[in-house]
């Protein structure tokens, strides 16, 4: 009986970690990002600064700036914490 709950234990750890896995294939399959402000660390920045006190990627000067972004997977900007999408 052990080895029976065993199994259907280690079945459903599977299932769930198969399903996982296709999810995260499915989103980078898609491809749909979005400009995530406020979470970028000093000189990590993806492009140019909202408030436009720079064009280029690598430009920030501080951590956590609202006024740069990278980009990243549609609906994980509301997800991190100081994270603020473009509006």
């Amino acid at each position: 009986m052990n080895s029976t709950k065993t199994l259907l234990i280690a079945a459903g750890l599977l299932a769930a970690g198969l399903a996982a896995h296709s999810a995260s294939a499915e989103d980078k399959a898609t491809g749909k990002i979005e400009k995530c402000y406020g979470v970028s660390k000093a000189g990590k920045n993806d492009c140019g600064a909202k408030d436009s006190s720079h064009s280029c990627a690598g430009q920030a000067k501080k951590d956590s700036d609202p006024n740069e972004w990278i980009a990243v997977p549609a609906g994980l900007c509301d997800r991190l914490v100081g994270g603020v999408k473009a509006i």
